[in-house]
């Protein structure tokens, strides 16, 4: 399995506007969710599939995720079949609720990937966290092992898990601090990467909404923010991204600690700071996730 990572943003685009797609992948979102799922009307989603197809064999470079349909859906098997390509990275799965189901879409996956003559666990899984089962579950739904390694992260649905529980989305998002905050101690506590949170959607033109939403996220533990709009890609890199400074100071903290260990030394002071391997281990998680093109030199 090859690692899908680190996204700050994942911009969603509809299937059936292979327009769109294209637009998309330029816009600058560290990675595309092309829409099986809710863009596309159920009279179309057939159609759609070979559009999809052929928007991953031209993309093939680029960093592309499909939202496939649910597995109850009865769509699910012929998305797989259409979509499964040399080029994608990863596919979203609606609707997961157990650890069953994440056992069930290994099987159906494994048997496209070998029919296609791809790689088993080619294709990463993203199980979509979208309701109160599913939120009550998702660490056993993370922790079901599959052999390769499937999963790469979980995905937050802010919209369907609150209509689920009959409760509103606010600016403030106070209600998801729950949801939020046990989606991403699971994903720890599970051995996958952070998880991608869902896409703010009380005011297209409230920017710093968006910002103060993407703030809360990252707080409790999230890489970064799915996004349904290109000018939510901008304001979401600025939150989840390391400032130079931060980075610095991790290459700082990073090389005296190991200059220290290698003299025998395992807790030491920088600018007046205590670093022990707790610090250490934060600095090297943020150069891990240093974009290619963020500039460090000083």
């Amino acid at each position: 399995m090859a690692f899908f990572g680190p996204l700050r943003t994942a911009l969603f685009v509809p299937g059936n506007r292979p327009d769109r797609v294209d637009k998309a992948v330029n816009a600058g979102a560290d990675a595309v969710i092309i829409d099986l799922e809710d863009a596309v009307p159920l009279s179309h989603k057939e159609e759609t599939r070979p559009q999809v197809r052929e928007k991953i064999i031209q993309h093939r470079d680029k960093k592309l995720i499909v939202r496939v349909n649910s597995l109850e859906s009865g769509f699910f098997p012929g998305d797989l079949q259409e979509v499964i390509e040399k080029g994608l990275g990863c596919i979203i799965v609606p609707k997961v609720e157990s650890a069953e189901q994440i056992r069930v879409i290994d099987e159906r996956l494994t048997e496209v990937e070998k029919g296609k003559g791809l790689n088993v666990a080619t294709i990463e899984v993203i199980p979509l966290i979208e309701s109160a089962k599913a939120v009550q579950n998702v660490f056993q739904i993370l922790s079901q092992k599959t052999a390769p390694p499937r999963i790469f992260t979980a995905a937050f649905g802010g919209a369907d898990y609150a209509l689920d529980l009959g409760i509103e989305l606010t600016r403030e998002g106070a209600e998801l601090n729950y949801p939020r905050s046990r989606i991403a101690v699971a994903c720890r506590a599970a051995g996958v990467e952070p998880p991608l949170d869902t896409p703010f959607m009380i005011d297209l033109k409230d920017m710093e909404g968006l910002k103060a939403d993407a703030r809360r996220a990252k707080q409790l533990g999230f890489q970064g923010k799915m996004c349904i709009h290109p000018n939510q890609i901008e304001p979401c890199h600025a939150v989840f991204t390391s400032t130079r400074e931060e980075i610095l100071y991790a290459q700082r903290v990073v090389q005296a600690f190991e200059e220290a260990e290698a003299k025998g030394t395992a807790a030491i002071q920088l600018d007046g700071k205590f670093i022990d391997y707790a610090i250490v281990e934060r600095s090297r998680r943020i150069l891990k996730s240093v974009p290619p093109e963020t500039e460090t030199s000083s």
